[in-house]
C-alpha cells in the first residue's frame, strides 16, 4: 500500500478497514448492497493523542499496523487516491485483535 498523505488530528486515528471474503460456504455470493461495514480494521496513522483534563496528552494505546476491531457505526469515511479509510476517535476502537 502507498503512503497516505494525510495526517489525523488529536485523539483521531486512521483505519483501512479489512474487507471479508466475497463468497461464503456453498459459493453464495453477498452483493455489496447486502454486506455490513466491516468491523476488523488496520491501523494507518495516528493522530498527536487525547488531552486529559489537565491538558496533558495520553499515549495511544493502539501503534500503526494494529488490526483492531472498530465500533460498527463511529468514524467518517473518507476516500484518499481511490482508497477507503476511516477516521475514528481512539475510543471507537474496542480492541486489538491478535
Amino acid at each position: 500500500m502507498a503512503k497516505v498523505n494525510i495526517k489525523p488530528i488529536g485523539d483521531r486515528v486512521l483505519v483501512q478497514h479489512i474487507e471479508e471474503k466475497e463468497q461464503v460456504r456453498g459459493g453464495i455470493i453477498i452483493p455489496d448492497s447486502a454486506k455490513e461495514k466491516p468491523q476488523e480494521a488496520k491501523v494507518i496513522a495516528l493522530g498527536t493523542g487525547k488531552k486529559d483534563e489537565n491538558g496533558k496528552i495520553t499515549p495511544f494505546e493502539v501503534k500503526v499496523g494494529d488490526k483492531v476491531l472498530i465500533s460498527k457505526y463511529g468514524g467518517t469515511e473518507v476516500k484518499i487516491d481511490d482508497q477507503k479509510f476511516t477516521l475514528v476517535r481512539e475510543d471507537d476502537i474496542l480492541g486489538v485483535i491478535g
